[in-house]
């Protein structure tokens, strides 16, 4: 990453990461940027620390399987790591399957959360979905807070069974059920 003068706000150019152009920009800008092997334990770790709370509420809580579910689904075809002030701060998996796109995997890191980081990115990932003309699905925890977010943005419930709350949503996204 550029270390040169920050300059906050400043646009120098922009990046198209997992098909999403997202701005690449200093001074607190989110950055999109390609997921390389070398991130799986980190994203593992933020997994786990991230979704602890809410699995075990759930009653599913496994210390090891919640990391490995991370590996054995880790694309760097189709995963962007989201960095802030130089730092990981999250990341986001966008993966067709289906005639849909699936948003998997997005994860901000807890001191980063709250501060309209998770939806820049997700404004970013659903302007290219939307001029794609595609549908994206995703799947979120019973009790999620994260559930909220999904609905500002258009998100609405397709089925959900003890654990999972599936979403969709079609593009252009705003429907009456958004939050």
């Amino acid at each position: 990453m550029d270390t040169g003068a920050r300059e906050s706000g400043a646009v120098r150019d922009e990046v198209d990461v997992v098909g999403v152009p997202v701005p690449v920009a200093r001074g607190g800008v989110p950055l999109l940027r390609p997921a390389t092997p070398g991130d799986i334990e980190v994203i593992a770790e933020l997994r786990a620390t991230v979704m602890r709370a809410d699995l075990e509420r759930l009653g599913r809580y496994d210390e090891h399987r919640v990391r490995q579910r991370l590996r054995d689904s880790f694309s760097t075809r189709h995963t962007s790591i989201i960095m802030t002030d130089g730092e990981l701060a999250g990341c986001v998996t966008v993966r067709p399957s289906e005639g849909r796109q699936w948003l998997e995997h997005f994860y901000l890191a807890p001191h980063r959360q709250g501060q309209g980081l998770g939806s820049a990115v997700l404004r970013a990932v659903l302007e290219r979905t939307d001029a794609q003309g595609m549908t994206v699905a995703l799947n979120v925890l019973r009790g999620s807070a994260a559930r909220r977010l999904y609905a500002r943005h258009g998100f609405v419930l397709e089925s959900q069974d003890a654990i999972d709350v599936f979403m969709v949503r079609p593009p252009g996204g705003r429907t009456d059920a958004h939050a």
